[in-house]
C-alpha cells in the first residue's frame, strides 16, 4: 500500500536544516496553492500528440545516501526519474529531455528550481523530486511539478512506501504530472494480467502472468499444465477470473492472487468461457454452450446457479458491463454474422448497435462509459471504438491481426495483442491511444495474448 503524506519534513542523519527541507506537501490530489488551478500550462490530448510537450525530469536527489532493501537512495533517485520519464514518454503526449540536457540538482533545489537553466533547454514543464530513507524502514518520495515559463509550482505530492513498492511511487508521480497537465485520469500505477505463451502455435503452453503496466515486476501465476484464456481482474484486484482447460474440459475459474488458490465457478456445467466480473464484483458474466446454442449468463462470484440473460439461436458471447453496471455489451451472430449488441443488465431490451459492415467481436465498455472498444474482422483484425449507441466508429490499428482490446483505468489507452502471419507467427502485447497514433509494443519475457488492464491500484 502507498500512503500519501501531508507534510514531508526531511531528516538527514536525524535532522536537516530549515533551508534544506522542501516545502510541505499537501495530501495527494490537493492543489499546492489556489493559483495552481488556473495555471495555463496544459497538454492538448487531441492535437498535442503531434507536438508532445517538452518536459524535464532530472535525477531525484536524496537527503542522505542510505542503503535500503531496494538499493541505495542515490541509485533509487535515478531509477525513479527514469520511471517518470518513461511513463510520460509512453503516453505520447510528452517529450522528455535527453540525458545530456539534464543537469544534476542538489537537494535544496527541489523546491527552488533553476528556472533560467531549464528555460534555456526548451522544457515547458519541470518535474523535480527527492527520496529519503525513513527510520522505520519505509521510503518517502516527494514529487513537484513546475511551469518553467511562469516559474510557478503547479502541484506536488508525497508518498511513503515500503522498499518493495518503490516503483509505485514513480508511477504515482507520473500520474500526478499527467493528470495535472492533461486533465485526464491517472493510469500509470496499474497492472496487467495476460496469457504468456511459448512453443509452436499448434502446441502452445499458456500461463497466466501479471505485471505492472510498463512490464516491470513480472511473474507467472500458473505453471502451464493447463491452457488458460481470457483472464480478467476483479474490481478489488485480489482475484482473477479466467477460462482453463483442466482435464481438457473448458471451465471458468477464479484465481486468488494472494494465496495462489483457484476454484471452479460453475459446477457440473457444459462448456463455459469468456468470463468477466461485474463492476461491483458481485457477479461474473460468462458464456455457456448447451444443446448447440451459446448464450450469455450471470452467476454470483461466489458460485451458485447461473441466470440466463440471452436466448437466441446461434452464439451470444463476450459480455462486458457498462461502468455503472446497468447495461451489458456482447457479440452475437443471430443476424447471420458477428455483430455487437447492447442489453440491460437483466437481459431485457437487446439491441444491435454495429452496422458498419464486416464482423465485430470482443466488445468491451470503456471505464468512462463513453465508448465501446471491439475487434473488427474483415481483411484482417483491427482494434476499433464506437459510442454505446453505435455511432462514431473509428478504427485505431491497421495490422494483420490485432484483437482482444482492454481499457486503461482512465479510458484513454487500449491494450491488445497482435499476432504475426503464418504458423510460426508470435503474439505480442501492444497499446494504442484514442488518437490511433501512439502505438507501442509492451515488453514481456515471452509471447503474450489476451491482456486485461486492471484498475488503478489503491
Amino acid at each position: 500500500m502507498l500512503a500519501s503524506v501531508g507534510v514531508l519534513a526531511l531528516v538527514a542523519g536525524g535532522a536537516a536544516s530549515a533551508q534544506d527541507a522542501p516545502a510541505p506537501v499537501p495530501q495527494a490530489g490537493t492543489p499546492a496553492a489556489a493559483e495552481d488551478q488556473s495555471g495555463g500550462l496544459v497538454v492538448d490530448v487531441t492535437g498535442g500528440i503531434s507536438a508532445p510537450m517538452p518536459i524535464a525530469v532530472p535525477v531525484m536527489p536524496t537527503s542522505a545516501v542510505v542503503s535500503t532493501p531496494a538499493g541505495s537512495t542515490d541509485v533509487l533517485g535515478r531509477q525513479l526519474a527514469d520511471i517518470v520519464t518513461n511513463d510520460l514518454r509512453n503516453s505520447g503526449l510528452f517529450t522528455p529531455l535527453a540525458p545530456g540536457q539534464l543537469r544534476a540538482i542538489g537537494f535544496p533545489e527541489v523546491t527552488a528550481p533553476g528556472f533560467d537553466y531549464w528555460g534555456s533547454t526548451g522544457a515547458q514543464a519541470l518535474v523535480q523530486g527527492f527520496i529519503r530513507a525513513n527510520g522505520d524502514g519505509n521510503l518517502t518520495v516527494g514529487c513537484y511539478l513546475y511551469d518553467v515559463s511562469s516559474r510557478a509550482e503547479l502541484t506536488r505530492q508525497g508518498f511513503v512506501v515500503p522498499p518493495s513498492d518503490w516503483r509505485r511511487a514513480g508511477h504515482k508521480c507520473a500520474d500526478m504530472v499527467y493528470t495535472r497537465l492533461t486533465g485526464e485520469g491517472a493510469y500509470f500505477d496499474s497492472r496487467v494480467v495476460y496469457v504468456s505463451e511459448t512453443g509452436p502455435k499448434n502446441r502452445r503452453i499458456k500461463r497466466l502472468a501479471i505485471m505492472d503496466q510498463d512490464g516491470a515486476n513480472h511473474r507467472f501465476l500458473t505453471n502451464g499444465q493447463s491452457i488458460v484464456l481470457t483472464p480478467r481482474f476483479a474490481p478489488n484486484q485480489q482475484s482473477i477470473v479466467y477460462m482453463s482447460y483442466v482435464n481438457n474440459r473448458p471451465a471458468i475459474y477464479v484465481y486468488d492472487i494472494g494465496t495462489g488458490r483457484q476454484r471452479l465457478v460453475v459446477q457440473n456445467a457444459s462448456l463455459t468461457f469468456a468470463p468477466r466480473f461485474s463492476p461491483d464484483g458481485r457477479n461474473i458474466l460468462f458464456s455457456m454452450a448447451q444443446g448447440g446454442n451459446t448464450d450469455v449468463y450471470r452467476v454470483s462470484s461466489q458460485g451458485g446457479a447461473p441466470q440466463r440473460l440471452t436466448n437466441s439461436p446461434g452464439i451470444d458471447t463476450g459480455g462486458s458491463y457498462s461502468p455503472d453496471g446497468s447495461k451489458i455489451v456482447f457479440e452475437s451472430d443471430r443476424s447471420g454474422g458477428q455483430q455487437i449488441y447492447v442489453m440491460n443488465a437483466d437481459g431485457s431490451n437487446q439491441q444491435r448497435i454495429s452496422f458498419g459492415g464486416g464482423r465485430y467481436a470482443t466488445p468491451v465498455w470503456s471505464p468512462r462509459g463513453d465508448l465501446i472498444a471491439f475487434t473488427k474482422l474483415g481483411g484482417g483484425f483491427r482494434i476499433g471504438i464506437m459510442s454505446p449507441s453505435g455511432g462514431g466508429e473509428k478504427l485505431l490499428t491497421n495490422d494483420w491481426q490485432d484483437e482482444g482490446p482492454s481499457w486503461s483505468p482512465n479510458g484513454r489507452v487500449i491494450n491488445f495483442f497482435r499476432s504475426g502471419r503464418g504458423g510460426g507467427g508470435k503474439a505480442d502485447l501492444w497499446s494504442v491511444d484514442l488518437t490511433g497514433v501512439n502505438e507501442r509494443k509492451i515488453p514481456t519475457p515471452l509471447d503474450g495474448s489476451d491482456p486485461a488492464w486492471g484498475p488503478l491500484r489503491p
